[in-house]
């Protein structure tokens, strides 16, 4: 028999502002959309430009270690009046604390730092304090992103709790369901390139499952990288804050046998991509694409299909996202399968008020690091539990069984256990039951039990 414990509906905020927050190792992108209405914008650095990027760079003064970030940052350190930190995602992922001019930071408080002062560039458009909501995206959400983002969206002081996290593939997801049908009548390929690596993303969806779900491929391609040889011979002129980079180069102009050998590589992966089934459109984005040099594997590309090219596609998905998640619109019909979402429903077959039915516990195509519930039970009799896991692509449904050894004898309809479930990785389940005894009848035995399932 299922005790269920009911869930307080939380009062959704009327106007204010919403913010999709988009950052890599490189730059910030930030897209906003007020409450009250569907446009979504990104937030210009300079006013009237298309300038998007905040270089993700943070600096601390000599004179007075007061902290600059993005170009002022930047600014400061060429001119030698500062001690510059960049990279700050992947410092606040590797977790060792960094010197700045002789003293020791917390990386992750350096790159809270930086969103905080970074946030503050919306007050050109709304006082931050009308905040509704915020999702960031990154590249990779492994659990110990997960674990810098918890702490950054607590750090950040700000005045909503509604401070949520998802991954680039997630934020394709949301800009392409916001993209008319017909450009994702086939398959959709999103190619980002970043001069270091090129990564393909192919979004497709399965009309013919119930409920419809919406799947995204994703291959990576090292051997884009750019060689630093140049028409001129020159060194390049890149930020000046660290050592050099790869997109720095493409400044100078480079050597005509690169841009070929480029072109034909791209055109190659375009060719395998797209030959044998319908492509209906294709996105570009990244700084790799300047400099003109994808002249053969553009014209293949361009025939027809759709090809868009832009720079603040994820940061547009997550404000899609962060509307969805707080209820400013009503959730998409579809699942979507990615590499952070949870693959398959999990539940179990209950007595409900006398009568047998299904209970869900977690559901497929939530993040799984939002996956957790907390129930109560009663057991009929014998000593163990069992769970149904439903995968949505199609295999067939499993059903796994916990015994809990040592658990106290008792008549039946007398042990009441309390089940808590949560996800400790996108495949990984973790279940923890308690007996909580049956009042004063049956004291509770302070028996516990853990288990983990794979999904």
């Amino acid at each position: 028999m299922l005790l269920e414990k009911k869930d307080g509906m939380r009062k959704r905020k009327k106007g204010g502002i919403v913010v999709g927050y988009d950052m890599n190792d490189e730059y910030a992108q930030i897209s906003y959309c007020f409450s009250d209405k569907e446009e979504i914008e990104t937030l210009a650095v300079v006013a009237g430009t298309k300038q998007y990027s905040i270089p993700m760079v943070l600096c601390r003064k000599k004179e007075t270690n007061q902290w600059l970030f993005g170009k002022e940052a930047v600014k400061c350190a060429k001119e030698g009046g500062g001690f510059p930190v960049e990279k700050l995602v992947s410092l606040a992922r590797g977790a060792e604390p960094v010197d700045v001019g002789g003293e020791s930071f917390d990386p992750v408080a350096l790159l809270a730092l930086f969103i905080k002062r970074s946030l503050s560039l919306m007050n050109l458009i709304a006082p931050v304090e009308w905040l509704d909501g915020m999702m960031l995206t990154v590249d990779c959400l492994d659990g110990r992103m997960v674990e810098v983002l918890a702490r950054i969206a607590v750090n950040l002081n700000l005045k909503t709790d509604r401070i949520f996290f998802q991954s680039h593939v997630e934020s394709y997801y949301h800009y392409m369901l916001h993209q008319p049908e017909e450009l994702w009548s086939h398959e959709v390929l999103l190619c980002d390139y970043d001069n270091e690596r090129l990564k393909v993303y192919g979004f497709e969806v399965n009309k013919r499952a119930i409920p419809m779900v919406a799947m995204i491929s994703i291959d990576e391609y090292g051997e884009m990288i750019r060689n630093a040889a140049r028409m001129d011979g020159g060194n390049g002129t890149g930020t000046g804050v660290g050592t050099e980079k790869a997109k720095d180069m493409g400044r100078g102009a480079w050597n005509e046998a690169e841009k070929k050998r480029l072109d034909e590589i791209f055109l190659g992966i375009a060719e395998k991509k797209c030959g044998g089934k319908e492509v209906s459109c294709v996105y570009l984005i990244g700084d790799g694409y300047k400099d003109g040099w994808a002249s053969r594997s553009l014209r293949y590309l361009c025939r027809g299909r759709r090809v868009f090219q832009g720079n603040n596609l994820y940061s547009k998905g997550a404000c899609y996202g962060i509307r969805e998640k707080i209820g400013l619109e009503e959730k998409k019909e579809y699942v979507f399968l990615g590499l952070d979402k949870l693959k398959a429903n999990v539940g179990m077959h209950v007595l409900r008020q006398g009568k047998e039915s299904y209970f869900a516990i977690m559901d497929a195509g939530t993040n799984w690091f939002e996956t957790k519930k907390e129930f109560d039970l009663i057991l009929e009799d014998g000593d163990g539990i069992s769970f149904l896991f439903t995968p949505l692509d199609q295999k067939v449904p499993k059903e796994v069984n916990m015994i809990l050894e040592g658990l106290k004898a008792r008549p039946g309809w007398t042990t009441r256990l309390r089940v808590t479930a949560e996800m400790i990785s996108e495949q990984q389940l973790r279940l923890m039951v308690k007996d909580m005894g049956f009042g004063e009848l049956f004291p509770a035995s302070g028996g516990e039990w853990n288990k983990v399932f794979e999904i």
